[in-house]
């Protein structure tokens, strides 16, 4: 186990070099990654703990093996693959900007450009910036950025006339150009605004399901919609919805926001000349599904059956408990608004009440859901609908702990995500399924036009035994129904 100074790679690149080297003859185990404190708690349970101090800005590159002839090459491995990304990256005839500022510089100003920030948290501030000081509008991927940061990144955007998407947007569709985490959808006449990537996934896929296309979804960061920034970027992007000719109506989508900032947002939409609907989340109004279904009466379209696969009639064992593993916290704030009036306490690494607060036990007994896309579970990592890892480890863990169960879960579909999740989880799921009763729930946010497909997909995780919804409102339902709960 080795940390190195001075070298950086994101976080998917780290990922593949992890998977390449563990794939050789003779190699135990591998995490290759920031030395992060979740990245560390992972390498010392892998037996690779380092022997001092480590800094978050440092590499970890921790190998096991069976002998020191496979562990001499791994290493090589490992340093051959940073090497490759070193060399890898332009011709000697090209030119490349090193900031968003110098790229806009060579731009002509009448060009049309939208910045895009994907750097780690510190740094994205001072790149978004110089975008909105180039009068363009900039998505920042990036999360770890302080919240103060971020107000003053959008109350700047507001007097250039720009928007801020973000920042951790991980998901928006500009005039039909998919961004970071985005699904193949028709275009249309429904605009969305969301505080939310896997919320705003999920209705723009069930919108396309339903023959309805959507003219932009404008991410604004899963903050956006809290009292310290007050709706800042929601208020631009639906003014400059209402401005849109291509946009017919809107649809808000938010994990629960602070009530005021609902409030102004309400009052806010009231004046446009665009009407507005809302699918926040709250105790009152849990669920998406329902949102896009409304929307649908709106436009005198009918509901249609949405997709499924729904699987063996396993009912739980009785006393069983959810156990919810979610790649998208918008999707586990559905599954917990739906689940606990239901089952009572849910606890979360995301609560709804912060005496439910899991910490960082992600394997307590009882009503659990946890979001492992959390700012706090991917730092110095891959998002976990891009490396599956610690969801997989989770399901193992589960399994043998013996604790009767009935198992939740989101795969999301689309640009930027693993090219086949159910490759992956349909082994997991055998595996665990193998040692122990455990009925499988899945919502399967996509599309068929998805490169990974949803129909394929939907059938490989129904072969792996799992009951497969395209509604994650329907998959919560359906888990309860399995668990006996009376709804």
């Amino acid at each position: 186990m080795t940390l190195r100074s001075g070298v950086y790679a994101d976080s998917v690149k780290l990922m593949q070099v992890s998977r390449d080297v563990a794939a050789r003859d003779g190699v135990t185990a591998v995490l290759v990654a920031m030395a992060t404190p979740l990245n560390l708690e992972l390498a010392a349970g892998m037996g690779l703990a380092p022997d001092g101090p480590a800094a978050p800005d440092q590499l970890l590159v921790a190998i096991g093996a069976t002998d020191d002839d496979a562990l001499a090459d791994a290493v090589a491995a490992v340093d051959a693959a940073l090497a490759a990304r070193e060399r890898g990256g332009t011709s000697a005839e090209a030119s490349v900007a090193r900031t968003i500022g110098a790229g806009l510089a060579e731009l002509p100003p009448e060009a049309s450009a939208l910045a895009i920030v994907s750097t780690p948290g510190q740094y994205a501030v001072a790149e978004a910036a110089d975008a909105i000081a180039a009068g363009r509008s900039v998505l920042v991927f990036s999360d770890g950025v302080p919240v103060e940061h971020e107000v003053a990144l959008k109350q700047a955007a507001r007097a250039a006339g720009v928007l801020v998407m973000g920042p951790d947007c991980g998901t928006a569709i500009v005039s039909g150009l998919a961004l970071g985490f985005a699904n193949v959808v028709r275009r249309g006449p429904v605009g969305l605004v969301a505080a939310s990537g896997t919320g705003a996934q999920q209705v723009s896929c069930l919108l396309d399901m339903a023959g309805v296309g959507v003219s932009h979804v404008i991410g604004v960061g899963g903050r956006d919609l809290s009292a310290a920034v007050g709706g800042l970027a929601t208020l631009d992007a639906l003014a400059a919805l209402d401005a849109d000719p291509g946009t017919e109506r809107v649809l808000l989508v938010s994990k629960p926001p602070a009530a005021s900032v609902a409030a102004a947002v309400a009052d806010a939409a009231g004046t446009l000349s665009v009407p507005v609907r809302s699918a926040a989340l709250s105790p009152s109004a849990p669920d998406l599904t329902a949102a896009v279904e409304a929307v649908l009466a709106d436009m005198g379209l009918d509901v249609p059956v949405w997709p499924s696969r729904p699987g063996p009639a396993e009912a739980a064992v009785p006393g069983s408990a959810l156990k919810g593993l979610y790649s998208g916290g918008t999707l586990a704030d559905e599954a917990m608004l739906l689940a606990a009036p239901v089952l009572g306490d849910v606890r979360s690494n995301i609560p709804l009440r912060p005496e439910l607060d899991l910490g960082t036990d992600l394997s307590a007994p009882g009503h659990v859901v946890i979001d492992f896309g959390d700012d706090a579970l991917t730092a110095g990592r891959a998002h976990p609908m891009i490396d599956p890892t610690l969801r997989l480890e989770a399901v193992d863990r589960l399994a043998a702990s013996g604790e009767q169960a009935v198992l939740l879960m989101d795969v999301v579909l689309g640009h930027g995500a693993d090219p086949d999740p159910a490759a992956s989880l349909a082994a997991a799921l055998g595996a665990a399924r193998s040692r122990t009763q455990l009925p499988v729930v899945v919502a399967l946010v996509g599309t068929d036009a998805d490169p990974q497909g949803w129909s394929r997909q939907a059938d490989a995780l129904a072969a792996a035994g799992a009951a497969v919804f395209a509604s994650n409102a329907v998959a919560v339902r359906y888990a309860l129904d399995l668990l006996g709960a009376a709804r």
